[in-house]
């Protein structure tokens, strides 16, 4: 029931991040869409969605460029 909470919360708020147009709030995107992925991949390892699962590493690839591309990069 937690890990769907934090997928609900951290789901929302990325998307609604990812789409503002202040590049200060949008760069928070990617770090809350990260931290939601031990939760898809705990819930659906559980319940054996082995698809989606998978899935969840590939969402985390791309929320962790994001992180690399707006707290990494060169000045």
């Amino acid at each position: 029931m937690i890990e769907q909470i934090i997928i609900a919360v951290c789901g929302i708020s990325s998307i609604w991040l990812a789409n503002d147009p202040r590049e200060n709030w949008r760069r928070w995107a990617c770090l809350i869409g990260l931290a939601a992925q031990p939760a898809w991949m705990y819930a659906t390892y559980q319940a054996e969605q082995w698809g989606i699962f998978a899935l969840a590493f590939v969402y985390a690839a791309g929320w962790a460029r994001g992180v690399r591309h707006h707290w990494f990069r060169p000045a």
